[in-house]
């Protein structure tokens, strides 16, 4: 039997050269860097890592180099990732190089560029080359390819995750900043977790799905790796477009990342039947410590039964949406299935079983979890779980092809399914040097804030970035006041992070930027009807009144005319006066609304307010 594991790489320990990120590479070309030095050092850096198995096909260094010297002069502002090496997972179109999805005889030549990777060239990043997967981006370990498969950079003998291996690993050596995958079941985040980088999976239709061969078109997105959150923040954002030509796009109001996180912010964990390890007690010890990590950022945490959710994966494999995967490669199933490795042919070919009915019949029990699975959000605000139960070795892959993989899909399989977003997060290592990733989850257009606190908690846990010693830099805030397209809007009640309407703001891509106080003329009610209830702030004569506590959100003003549209009798949209000396819009009640309404305004917000409701 072929080994399924390349020769060993250098040791664990073995010394990389710094990692590349962005800010460190604009520092440099602000400071007379040439971009061409860069990318030799790529292709020295990738000749002495010796990995065959990282690309499949790979640019010829003087084409980089000349990609390089046509930037022209330095410009960050206009091209945000000028000077950037990245690399694109090879079932990602690039006009020019062969799209083979690692199967040679399916290869073609695309005549155009996919949508998303033309932004991220034409905001001044330099492709390296398009990376090895599992073949048609079916499985999560990075192993069922024909040409020799990527090492995993921390170790080995590990597998190095899939499907986007080839993206994973050239991240985690620091060869590219930032590489593009694709996510269907977990492939833009089980290898990023074994790797020890990031690995952002977006909101469903925030990227345009064009030029990318599908597996599940209904569930596919391009993903990003990178060495930091910030980075893959970056390069997302340059991707992420509303595009009309693909029917899979959406015009998501994908927020920035806040300016801080929300001091109400809820954070939901495993609960105990949920937390499932294999029985591996160091993967689970290793988890337990990053979330001491995270509670410390975000404060405590609230159990939840991931039962449904488990049951919504059960639906990716053993369900009808393998029918997809075979549509997908219907030509090469029913007339060249010779074509395909083993394990892809036999995975794919279990479709076969299910006929139309079944198809109905499990969309409409994804319709019943996603309504059950949906109610979670009332109660938190992100979910955080390992990336994987635990890593699996090439030598249990060799003995049992399927099962590692599904066990590597436990805590992925579900998301896209269920329309949420996802961050994985390098973490804690487990105590024999092995990584322990962690995923945040959060509905769909919580990338903002995902970002924001994944970026927090990979500086507090991440011993470094990727298989190199290079630290992970602290989490630079973002600017606490709201941008040129965006309206600053004052929230005092149900809108406050953490409470029921907060999601009102969080779908129109609002972010958070800061925590405020109203200046002392105002009075805080707690109105009649609901659920769920709302204060009434009323502004009142100086002197007679107090300072309400409040947050202050940033409202893209695409979206600014729809809510006020939402907004019920008697409260309305008015010009607060904040104790800092800002002047945003805010929630503001008739006065006659406030007949029959309790005066509130001695606990100085609608939280304490309901805390000592509570307690009483």
């Amino acid at each position: 039997m072929r080994a399924i594991c390349a020769p060993q790489a250098p040791e664990r320990g073995a010394a990389v050269p710094p990692f590349p990120t962005i800010p460190a590479l604009h520092a440099a070309y602000a400071g007379g860097h040439d971009p061409r030095a860069t990318v030799a050092a790529v292709y020295r850096r990738l000749a002495a890592i010796d990995d065959p198995g990282i690309f499949i096909t790979l640019v010829p260094e003087a084409e980089a180099l000349a990609a390089a010297a046509a930037l022209g002069a330095f410009d960050p502002a206009g091209r945000p990732l000028w000077g950037v090496p990245f690399a694109v997972k090879d079932n990602v179109d690039v006009a020019g190089l062969p799209t083979t999805a690692a199967c040679p005889d399916f290869a073609y030549m695309p005549s155009e560029t996919a949508p998303a990777v033309a932004r991220l060239l034409a905001a001044g990043a330099i492709l390296i080359g398009k990376t090895n997967l599992d073949q048609f981006a079916t499985g999560l370990v990075g192993l069922r390819t024909p040409h020799p498969a990527p090492r995993n950079a921390i170790d080995p003998a590990i597998v190095p995750g899939g499907s986007s291996s080839g993206s994973a690993v050239a991240v985690a050596h620091g060869i590219v900043s930032f590489a593009v995958g694709t996510d269907t079941a977990g492939s833009g985040r089980v290898p990023a977790g074994l790797n020890n980088v990031v690995g952002l999976k977006p909101s469903l239709g925030a990227v345009s799905s064009r030029g990318m061969l599908p597996a599940c078109r209904t569930l596919d997105t391009l993903s990003v790796f990178a060495g930091t959150v910030a980075d893959a923040d970056a390069a997302f954002r340059v991707m992420a477009d509303y595009d009309p030509a693909d029917p899979w796009s959406r015009a998501l109001p994908v927020a920035s990342a806040p300016a801080g996180l929300p001091p109400g912010l809820r954070l939901g964990v495993p609960d105990t039947n949920s937390r499932r390890f294999g029985g591996d007690i160091l993967s689970e010890a290793a988890f337990d410590a990053t979330l001491a990590d995270l509670e410390g950022l975000a404060g405590l945490t609230e159990p939840v039964d991931l039962a449904p959710m488990f049951a919504t994966a059960a639906l990716l494999y053993d369900g009808p949406w393998v029918a997809e995967r075979y549509a997908a490669i219907r030509a090469v199933m029913e007339t060249r299935p010779d074509i395909l490795h083993p394990i892809t042919r036999a995975v794919i070919a279990s479709a076969e079983r299910h006929g139309a009915a079944d198809a109905f019949a499990g969309l409409y029990r994804l319709a019943e979890l996603r309504r059950a699975t949906d109610r979670v959000w009332d109660r938190v605000d992100v979910i955080a779980v390992p990336t994987y139960p635990r890593p699996r070795t090439c030598a249990d892959l060799e003995a049992d092809p399927i099962g590692p993989n599904s066990e590597l899909g436990t805590y992925t399989n579900f998301v896209n399914l269920l329309d949420w977003c996802a961050l994985a997060v390098p973490g804690r290592f487990r105590s024999d040097g092995l990584p322990a990733g962690i995923t945040l989850l959060a509905p769909r257009g919580g990338d903002g804030l995902l970002a924001v606190l994944g970026a927090r908690l990979q500086a507090a846990a991440a011993p470094g970035i990727g298989a190199g010693t290079t630290p992970v830099p602290a989490a630079e805030a973002a600017p606490a006041r709201a941008r040129p397209d965006e309206i600053e809007l004052a929230v005092v009640g149900a809108h406050l992070s953490g409470l029921p309407l907060n999601r009102e703001l969080t779908e129109r891509g609002a972010r958070f930027i800061r925590a405020a106080e109203t200046g002392g003329d105002y009075r805080l009610y707690a109105l009649s009807g609901g659920p769920p209830q709302r204060p009434g702030l009323l502004r009142v004569a100086a002197g007679t009144g107090a300072a309400i506590e409040a947050e202050v959100w940033a409202l893209p003003a695409a979206g600014f005319g729809a809510f006020v549209a939402g907004i019920p009798a008697p409260l309305g949209i008015g010009t607060l006066v904040l104790a800092d000396g800002t002047r945003p819009k805010g929630f503001l009640v008739e006065a006659a609304g406030i007949d029959g309404a309790a005066d509130i305004t001695r606990f100085g917000g609608w939280r304490r307010y309901l805390a000592a409701r509570a307690a009483a």
